[in-house]
């Protein structure tokens, strides 16, 4: 069951309250990415968003709140952009290969908030690093769907599909670990491609999954 996360605020206005919050996590991010969780003030973060401190009081309790909520606006990205991207998609390839793709440009338009994730999770209280966990398990369980799918209609070999499956995040999330040395050399979509030749090909069963491939690279190029 998905647990339901508590962040305070002290506006009434849900619009309001969204609009702020996205305004104050945005400069939050990058204040975590470049400096810190630790070493940020709440006064740096409400300079950089352009408010008063007091202000930011009205929609965060805490300087632990903004960190759940930046964390979570990552998380909950990968949540919506991936069932939405595999919607009407039925050949079990395509929809593997099109969740692995959405998740990298998911990845890539919030590289900020991705490397956040790895550094501060485990400043979170055990609770609130529960829901982040939660979270990232929910997005796993998008992507094991979509592998089973293609070991059960025998498009892929039969392989460990838990450890595959954090093959394919841990993929995802190097694009923004490692950006600094790839994304000279790659976009997006061509560090995609070079991850469904190394992670999803190799383990095609020969002629239903190789043949449904070809298609697919036919059909898109």
């Amino acid at each position: 069951m998905r647990r339901r996360i508590e962040v305070e605020a002290h506006v009434a206005d849900p619009r309001l309250v969204e609009e702020r919050r996205g305004q104050i996590l945005d400069a939050a991010i990058r204040l975590f990415s470049e400096k810190g969780y630790y070493r940020t003030t709440i006064l740096e973060i409400a300079r950089a968003a352009g408010i008063s401190s007091g202000l930011i009081y009205q929609y965060f309790r805490e300087k632990e709140d903004i960190l759940l909520l930046a964390l979570m606006q990552v998380l909950e990205a990968y949540e919506r952009e991936l069932p939405a991207a595999i919607v009407g998609i039925n050949d079990p390839v395509e929809r593997l290969c099109t969740a692995l793709r959405a998740y990298c440009r998911v990845v890539d338009g919030m590289r900020e908030a991705t490397l956040l994730a790895y550094r501060s999770t485990k400043s979170l209280p055990p609770e609130r690093r529960g829901h982040v966990m939660d979270a990232e398990l929910r997005t796993n369980r998008i992507i094991r769907d979509c592998l089973a799918a293609c070991i059960d209609g025998g498009y892929l070999e039969e392989m460990n599909r838990d450890l595959m499956v954090y093959q394919y995040v841990m993929f995802c999330h190097a694009w923004a670990l490692k950006h600094w040395a790839l994304g000279g050399s790659y976009s997006v979509d061509e560090y995609v491609d070079e991850g469904i030749a190394l992670l999803v090909e190799p383990f095609l069963t020969p002629r239903r999954g190789r043949a449904t491939l070809r298609a697919l690279r036919a059909r898109t190029r």
